[in-house]
Formats: C-alpha cells, sequence, structure tokens
C-alpha cells in the first residue's frame, strides 16, 4: 500500500490535519491495521516536501494547533497516475505466514516445529474469517457501503485462499515426515566384499558347473 497516496486521496476532499486524516484513513481501511499518527505526520512531512501538499492554515478549536493541509495541482496528478497504474500482483512468498513457515523448516534445529507454526497459523486464520462472517454487513448504496463491502470480500476470499495453502503444507509436511521415516527406518544394503578370497572363492553355481 502506497501511504503518500492513500494521503493524497484523503485529502482531496478538502484540507485536513493530521488527526483527522488518520481516522479518515482508519474509516477507508476498517481491516487494516490502525494507521500510527506518527505514521501520519511523516507522511504529510515527505508530500509538502515533494511539492505534493501544503500546509495552508493552523488552527486550535478550543484545543492544541493542528495546521491544515491541502493538495496541490502536483497532488492530484500524482495519485490520479497512481491511480491509472495497475497494482503488480503481490508475491504470496513475501506474506509472513510464508515467511515463518520457511523459517521454522530451517530452523528444526533450534527446536522449532513447523507443524505447529502452521497449525497455530490455520487457527488465527479461521478465527479472523469467522469474526468478518458475523461482523455487520455495510450499509448498502452508497460509495463508503460499497467500498467496505469489497474490502471484506478481498480480506475472506484472501483468508480462504491461505487456509488452501496451509491445508496443502501441512499435507506436504507429513508426506516428507513419512518419507524421512521409511528412509531412515529401511537397513542400509549389504556391501559387497571386496577381499581376495572373496574373489577366488568358487560360488555354488560355479562349483556345480565343474561336476
Amino acid at each position: 500500500m502506497s501511504m503518500a497516496e492513500i494521503h493524497l486521496a484523503l485529502l482531496l476532499a478538502g484540507p485536513r490535519h493530521g488527526y483527522d486524516l488518520k481516522h479518515a484513513h482508519d474509516a477507508w481501511f476498517p481491516e487494516e491495521r490502525p494507521l500510527a499518527f506518527g505514521q501520519v505526520y511523516a507522511t504529510l512531512a515527505r508530500l509538502v516536501r515533494d511539492g505534493l501538499a501544503e500546509a495552508v492554515d493552523t488552527r486550535s478549536e478550543g484545543g492544541p494547533e493542528r495546521t491544515l493541509y491541502a493538495v496541490t495541482d502536483a497532488g492530484r496528478e500524482r495519485l490520479l497516475a497512481w491511480l491509472a497504474t495497475p497494482a503488480p500482483p503481490a508475491g504470496v512468498a513475501g506474506e509472513d505466514v510464508v515467511r515463518k513457515t520457511v523459517v521454522a523448516l530451517h530452523s528444526a534445529a533450534a527446536g522449532a516445529d513447523a507443524a505447529a507454526v502452521l497449525s497455530g497459523q490455520r487457527t488465527a486464520h479461521l478465527k479472523r474469517m469467522r469474526e468478518l462472517q458475523r461482523s455487520t454487513p455495510p450499509a448498502p448504496g452508497s460509495a463508503s457501503g460499497l467500498a467496505e463491502h469489497l474490502a471484506r470480500r478481498h480480506a475472506l476470499l484472501h483468508l480462504d485462499a491461505d487456509l488452501r495453502w496451509l491445508d496443502e503444507a501441512v499435507e506436504a509436511l507429513r508426506t516428507s515426515a513419512a518419507h524421512d521415516l521409511a528412509t531412515h527406518s529401511t537397513p542400509p544394503a549389504t556391501a559387497p566384499d571386496d577381499s581376495p578370497q572373496a574373489h577366488h572363492a568358487p560360488t555354488q553355481h560355479s562349483e556345480e558347473s565343474t561336476r
């Protein structure tokens, strides 16, 4: 997610201060982790530095002074260009669930249990999916309602895909463990005797042929 462009979009409605931007962001993306105030002000500082936003006013409104920011023409162009550029498909290999599984597989010597990691992650995914399914559906007929519905559907479909991957990973781990067990339990083949006596000792078949 590009925080710069999202801040620019939030500013399209008119000048806003950081406190308002933080809450507007969290309302737009209820399934995301709440935005930290520090991230808001750091993003605004970069936007001002790059000429994409500007400070236009300072108000107290009975509390601490807050600076209002507005999007510039350059910021509006930047936002529209970003929206017109297709997002690259997310690489699942970079997601935490995959990272943790890979790390666990490579850390077995240190006591890591990949099967436990997969089981715990599956439980967490199922819990989150139930929470989304039980939550109150968004109000229809509005941009915010449609946006919330689409975001929820994306989250549910993503969770479902992750769960299918977790099931495959568990099965692959079981198959690998069974293969390792079978390999280690098979007695080693007896090595041929390379001693001189072995090469010159007559075999049963050779003795029978001389009779």
